[in-house]
């Protein structure tokens, strides 16, 4: 008899996870459950491209009804997922009979931390394809955008409404943004960006109150200052969906809690994908649980080879790897960076348009960088992180490729 092996969470790692399990040779069932009644979708360009409007639905599926019935997939969308019942291998779904499975694959991703000033009509979070519909369609009545949240969602939708011609002030209680992700210097620098690119920088602030209506907001500032804003977009985080699995005897802390093999602790034919997985890195010695789009698609082919080959399971072990464009700014991020590591930086993004940003936990070897507008840089630290390599090694290969080269006035 064919084995089941279901998926819930219908975005890239659910995607993924199913068309990877059909290219390891997998000849089971395969059901793929998600609880938007979307077709799949991928998720970075509603920030992007979908809310300039220059990418559409259909450019962003990530899998339609004829690509799944040729692989083989059977989705089931619209059920949201509501326990599982480990002893009867059965995914619980809300308004329809549970599932049998033999192998759980969980990618239920992750949700946009709730607005704490409300959610009515005109303040926005950006996580699904309805968001992006409704904050699409709220820009294109114009006015001005007010962001609350420095972070890659915030950053990136202001920069697109900048590009529609709207007016757009990014306010955050950090005075330095992207600090938590960088150090002071570099989140400078995408300070600069931003105000370079005409958009109002309000930092070391917070929101005390949002007043006022769609169209017509107020935004009561901790400094004593007031914001007007014709629409509000809320990007202060996220959240893992694991809440759902609280009484499933699973063990949820901060996402599903797994093996180095991605597997659930409680039970190997349990595994977790993307936002909501929080494994066991053998490298690190340390359970994490990582927020992209590249982290979901590589632990997605992981999962998939050790569903088909669980006699000799492979140890997911990534380099971290995170990108975001901010108006002529392509951020590339790998390894880990900040926190206590020491950091180098070469280039300048005024002299050169372009810098790397090295980072070291022990004073000597590399550990993670931060790269912009530098594709060869970006090259080397990666070889580097997977090789190792010090910084100093990684210095003296990238400053002879830097040219004093001062960006265009556009």
């Amino acid at each position: 008899m064919d084995t089941v092996t279901v998926i819930v969470g219908s975005s890239i790692g659910g995607v993924r996870t199913a068309q990877s399990l059909r290219l390891e040779g997998y000849e089971g069932r395969i059901v793929l459950v998600g609880e938007e009644t979307e077709l799949p979708y991928d998720k970075p360009p509603l920030s992007k491209s979908f809310l300039a409007s220059t990418a559409t639905e259909a450019s962003i599926c990530l899998l339609n009804q004829q690509q799944a019935q040729e692989l083989g997939i059977e989705l089931q969308l619209g059920h949201a997922a509501t326990g599982v019942d480990i002893t009867g291998n059965l995914l619980q779904l809300q308004g329809q009979e549970a599932l049998h499975f033999d192998n759980l694959v969980v990618a239920t991703g992750s949700s946009a931390r709730s607005s704490p000033w409300g959610d009515r009509p005109g303040i926005h979070v950006l996580r699904t394809l309805d968001d992006g519909r409704s904050l699409r369609g709220n820009l294109a009545k114009g006015g001005q955008l007010a962001v609350i949240g420095a972070g890659f969602i915030g950053a990136e939708a202001a920069a697109t409404a900048r590009m529609l011609g709207l007016q757009v002030t990014i306010v955050d209680p950090l005075p330095i943004p992207m600090s938590r992700i960088f150090n002071s210097e570099v989140g400078q620098w995408f300070g600069d960006l931003h105000r370079s690119n005409g958009v109002t920088t309000i930092f070391g602030t917070g929101v005390e109150a949002i007043d006022g209506e769609q169209g017509s907001f107020t935004l009561r500032l901790t400094n004593g200052q007031n914001l007007e804003a014709a629409t509000v977009l809320v990007g202060i985080g996220a959240v893992p969906n694991d809440t759902w699995l609280e009484s499933s005897g699973l063990l949820v802390d901060n996402g599903l809690v797994l093996d180095e093999y991605c597997r659930t602790v409680d039970a190997p034919h349990i595994y977790g994908v993307g936002d909501v997985a929080r494994w066991r890195h053998q490298k690190h010695g340390e359970d994490i649980r990582i927020e992209h789009w590249t982290n979901a698609v590589e632990q997605a082919a992981c999962v998939a080879y050790n569903i088909t080959h669980p006699e000799n399971p492979r140890a997911y072990t990534p380099v971290e790897y995170v990108w975001s464009d901010q108006h002529d700014w392509k951020i590339q991020v790998v390894g880990r960076v900040g926190g206590n590591a020491e950091q180098d930086i070469i280039g300048d993004p005024e002299v050169n348009g372009r810098f790397a940003a090295l980072y070291t936990v022990d004073g000597t070897n590399l550990s993670g960088a931060a790269i912009v507008n530098w594709p060869k840089a970006l090259l080397a630290c990666r070889r580097g992180m997977g090789t190792g390599i010090t910084v100093q090694e990684l210095r003296e290969k990238l400053e002879p490729m830097l040219d004093p080269q001062p960006l265009q006035a556009s």
